[in-house]
């Protein structure tokens, strides 16, 4: 859906950088949403979670269960569109296996630093974590076998273009797994140039 309504785009990027930036190192913290190890627990994450270091765990903020649309298969090349300190990524390279490869892309510099000394602890060496954004993916076409993401494309304006972007990385025949925030009701003007209710 494009943009019908002027939203500081740049002011939104900053805001949830600075609200993400807050997850990863202020996991702690009481956040108007839910994060952390029990969250995912309590979203039913497969066995796989439990490998997962704590340090990317802790800053975990999905929305739901992007796994409840399967599993991955040995050998497949994952995209993490969004994936903050690395839970998913961390839980994909255990369903790939040393065949596969998981690559996360997240623009918060201080949970790709978090998802990287996560994945070092864990010993997982077929993933590797990029800084970037949804709207402009670095990677080449045809890339992935599989998309996943978890409670990002909701904070992003211009869907279309994520979406399209999906779709340039994506082999023909790939397959998109998506938790993520969806309303029932159109939301007014205002309320979309509120960059609070982008935020969280």
């Amino acid at each position: 859906m494009a943009v019908d309504v002027e939203i500081d785009v740049e002011l939104l990027k900053s805001e949830i950088k600075r609200t993400y930036a807050s997850v990863s190192e202020e996991p702690e913290r009481d956040f108007i949403f839910p994060t952390g190890r029990v969250w995912a627990e309590d979203l039913d994450y497969p066995p796989e979670l439990a490998n997962v270091p704590e340090e990317a765990v802790e800053s975990f903020a999905g929305v739901a269960n992007p796994w409840q649309l399967g599993r991955l298969k040995p050998g497949e090349r994952v995209l993490d569109l969004g994936s903050g300190a690395g839970t998913d990524s961390l839980v994909a390279v255990q369903m790939v296996g040393e065949r596969g490869h998981v690559t996360g892309i997240d623009m918060t510099s201080e949970m790709l630093s978090k998802a990287r000394a996560a994945a070092e602890a864990m010993g997982a060496a077929n993933v590797e974590f990029v800084e970037g954004e949804a709207e402009r993916l670095p990677f080449p076409d045809e890339r992935f076998d599989v998309a996943i993401s978890n409670g990002v494309i909701d904070l992003i304006p211009d869907k279309d273009a994520v979406f399209s972007e999906l779709f340039r990385v994506l082999v023909p025949g790939g397959r998109i797994q998506i938790a993520d925030v969806t309303i029932q009701n159109p939301v007014s003007a205002e309320g979309r140039r509120n960059i609070d209710l982008w935020t969280g």
